[in-house]
C-alpha cells in the first residue's frame, strides 16, 4: 500500500454515505496538511506554495482553511471581509498559518417573490458539498467558518460535520434595527407595508419612508429571521463563542469575536476537538429547547435535521413538540414582537436564556463546546439583565416554545408553525379553503380583494420537489397582513416560510403535493381545521371521498428538466426529513 491512498466507502447509521480516507505515506505525518507539504513526493505541491508566497516558516504550522462567504450582493456578507481579516491575525498569533476559500451566499430577501427564491435553499447544499470539495482537496488542518445568512449557515455546518476536522465558527453578525417614527422596525415591516400599500392602508410616502430605514446598517435582518436563528443557535450546539448570534455587525466587539475564533481554533486543533465530539443528540436537544425559548424561525426544522444527519445523529421532528411542551418561551423577538437582536444582545444574550432554562434543567451542561468548555461553564457567570427582553422562567410568554409541529390528514407526516408570532384568536381556527397552485396566483387573489377574514389560503406544489426548490411564502403572509387580514386567515402551504413571516403561517406540509400528498387532494371550499394548541391539522372529507380524489390525482410534469434544480428536485427528500440529498438507492 505504499504510496497510495485508500478509500473506503462507509455507510453511518443514518445511512449517509461518508468518506474515510486512510493514507500511507513515506514520512511521518505530524499534521494533515502535511499530506502537502512533507515529502519529496510533495515537492511539486510546495512548488505551488511558493507561487503564493508561502515562506517555508508559514508551511512549517497547521494550514487553517478560513471559509469566507464574502460578497457585494448580500447586505448581511458585505463585512465579512473585516471579519475575515480579524480571524486571520486570530490564526497568525496562535501560530497557525490562515487560507482564505469562498463560499457562496443568497440573500433571501433580495431573491423574494421571484424565480431566485427557488435558488435559495437548494444553495445550502451546495454550500456543503463546495465547501467538503475545498477542504478534501487542500488538506486543511482545521477550519473557520465565516457564514451570516439564512442557508449559509446551516450549509457550513452540514460540511463541518461532513469533514470533521477541528471547526469554528463566526458569523458577521446583526444588522441594528431600523427606525421609522420613533419606532423600531425591520424588513418584515417593509414588506407589510406594501400590503398596506396595496389596501390603501399606507401612503407612498409612508412606504418610500420605510423603504429607506428599515435596514440602516449591515448585518442579518435585525430580528429573529433565519439567519439571526442559525446563528443563535450555532452558539448553543457548542460551535460557536458567546455573543456569535448576538453582536451587531457594525460594533467592535464583532472584530474582536473573530480575533478569538481566530485563536481558538489552534486550542481546538491541538486538543483534537472536532464537530462530530461537538454536534452530539445532546447538543441537538439543547438546540431545540433553545429554538422553543427564543421563538426562532420555522426554518430551524428543516436545518436542524439536515445538520443531524450529517452528524450522524437522527432528529425526528416528534421529538420537537416533547421539547415545547416543557420549554417555555421566553423570549418575542420581532417578528414575534417588537424587540430585536441588539436587545437581546444587551440582555445577556443567547447564554442567559440558556441559563434560565438550567433553572429548570431543561438543557444539558455537560456537554464540550468549542470553547474547550462545558455548556455549563460556558453560561455560569451570564445573567439575564433585562427581563422585558428574556422573561424569567417563572414568568414566560407561554408554558410551551415557540414552534408547534402540527399532523392531522392534511399533513400526516408533518408540518410546522412559529406557534409564538401566531395571534391568539388564530391558535383555533375552521374556515374554507381557498387553493393556489403557486405563490404568484396567491398574491394576486390577496392584492385583489378576493381573500376575506376566516379563509384558509392553501399554497401547493411549493414543495422541495415540486417548487422545486421550496419557495419561502413571506410576500403572501406579508400581503395578508398589510391588508389587515393577520387574525383572521391562515396560510397552509408545502413551501416555507422567512423567519420574517407572522400569523397563523403553515409551512413545510409532508408530504408536499408534487409526489401526491393529502396537500393535492384539497379542493376549493373544503373546512379546514386547524387546532395548534392540540398540534393537529385536517380538512374535512369523508375517506370515500379522499379516495375518490386519490385515484383521479396525476402527478404533474416536472418544472424544470435541466440544470442544477432538476438535478436537486431529483434527489431532495421530505420537508420532514431537513429537505436533505438521497442518493438513489439509499433508504432512509
Amino acid at each position: 500500500m505504499d504510496g497510495c491512498i485508500k478509500i473506503e466507502i462507509l455507510i453511518n447509521k443514518n445511512r449517509t454515505l461518508h468518506i474515510q480516507f486512510s493514507e500511507y505515506f513515506e514520512r511521518d505525518e505530524e499534521m494533515r496538511s502535511d499530506s502537502v507539504k512533507k515529502g519529496m513526493q510533495q515537492a511539486p505541491h510546495r512548488s505551488l506554495f511558493n507561487a503564493l508566497g508561502m515562506t517555508k516558516e508559514e508551511l512549517e504550522r497547521p494550514l487553517i482553511g478560513i471559509v469566507s462567504s464574502y460578497n457585494e450582493i448580500v447586505p448581511g456578507h458585505i463585512n465579512l471581509d473585516k471579519i475575515v481579516d480579524a480571524v486571520k491575525m486570530g490564526v497568525a498569533m496562535a501560530g497557525g498559518t490562515p487560507v482564505v476559500i469562498p463560499a457562496i451566499a443568497v440573500c433571501d430577501g433580495i431573491a423574494m417573490g421571484h424565480l431566485g427564491m427557488k435558488y435559495s435553499l437548494v444553495t445550502r447544499d451546495l454550500i456543503a458539498d463546495s465547501t467538503e470539495a475545498m477542504t478534501m482537496a487542500h488538506a486543511f488542518d482545521g477550519l473557520v467558518m465565516v457564514p451570516n445568512c439564512d442557508k449559509n449557515v446551516p450549509g457550513l455546518l452540514m460540511a463541518a460535520a461532513r469533514v470533521n476536522i477541528p471547526t469554528i465558527f463566526v458569523s458577521g453578525g446583526p444588522m441594528l434595527a431600523g427606525r421609522v417614527k420613533g419606532q423600531k422596525t425591520s424588513l418584515s415591516s417593509m414588506f407589510e407595508a406594501v400590503g398596506a400599500y396595496s389596501a390603501g392602508k399606507m401612503s407612498l410616502e409612508d412606504v418610500e419612508e420605510f423603504e429607506n430605514k428599515v435596514c440602516p446598517t449591515c448585518g442579518s435582518c435585525s430580528g429573529m429571521y433565519t439567519a439571526n436563528s442559525m446563528n443563535c443557535l450555532t452558539e448553543v450546539i457548542g460551535m460557536a463563542l458567546k455573543g456569535n448570534g448576538t453582536i451587531p455587525a457594525v460594533y467592535s466587539a464583532r472584530i474582536q469575536l473573530a480575533k478569538h475564533a481566530g485563536m481558538k481554533i489552534m486550542e481546538l486543533l491541538e486538543k483534537d476537538i472536532k464537530p462530530r465530539d461537538i454536534m452530539t443528540e445532546d447538543a441537538f436537544m439543547n438546540a431545540l429547547a433553545v429554538d422553543m425559548a427564543l421563538g426562532c424561525s420555522t426554518n430551524t426544522m428543516l436545518h436542524l435535521p439536515a445538520i443531524a444527519h450529517e452528524s450522524g445523529v437522527k432528529l425526528n421532528l416528534d421529538i420537537a413538540n416533547e421539547i415545547s411542551a416543557r420549554t417555555p418561551n421566553l423570549c418575542h423577538l420581532a417578528p414575534a414582537g417588537h424587540t430585536y437582536i441588539e436587545e437581546l444582545n444587551e440582555a445577556g444574550g443567547v447564554y442567559a436564556v440558556m441559563n434560565e432554562l438550567n433553572k429548570k434543567k431543561l438543557i444539558k451542561t455537560d456537554l464540550i463546546t468549542c470553547t474547550g468548555k462545558t455548556v455549563g461553564e460556558n453560561i455560569k457567570d451570564c445573567i439575564n439583565t433585562d427581563p422585558e427582553v428574556i422573561r424569567p422562567i417563572e414568568k414566560p410568554y407561554s408554558e410551551t416554545g415557540g414552534i408547534a409541529v402540527l399532523k392531522g390528514n392534511l399533513a400526516p407526516d408533518s408540518c410546522v408553525v412559529k406557534r409564538s408570532a401566531v395571534a391568539p384568536e388564530m391558535m383555533k381556527h375552521e374556515g374554507p379553503a381557498r387553493v393556489f397552485d403557486c405563490e404568484e396566483n396567491a398574491i394576486t387573489a390577496i392584492k385583489d380583494g378576493k381573500i376575506v377574514a376566516g379563509d384558509v389560503v392553501v399554497i401547493r406544489y411549493e414543495g422541495p420537489k415540486g417548487g422545486p426548490g421550496m419557495r419561502e411564502m413571506l410576500n403572501p403572509t406579508s400581503a395578508i397582513a398589510g391588508m389587515g387580514l393577520g387574525s383572521t386567515v391562515a396560510l397552509i402551504t408545502d413551501g416555507r416560510f422567512s423567519g420574517a413571516s407572522r400569523g397563523a403561517s403553515i409551512g413545510h406540509v409532508s408530504p408536499e403535493a408534487a409526489v401526491g400528498g393529502n396537500i393535492a387532494l384539497i379542493e376549493e371550499g373544503d373546512l379546514i381545521k386547524i387546532d395548534i394548541n392540540a398540534n393537529t391539522i385536517d380538512f374535512e372529507v369523508s375517506k370515500e371521498e379522499l379516495e375518490k380524489r386519490r385515484a383521479n390525482w396525476k402527478p404533474r410534469a416536472p418544472k424544470v428538466t435541466t440544470g442544477y434544480l432538476a438535478r436537486y428536485a431529483h434527489l431532495v427528500t421530505s420537508a420532514d426529513k431537513g429537505a436533505i440529498l438521497q442518493l438513489p438507492g439509499i433508504e432512509e
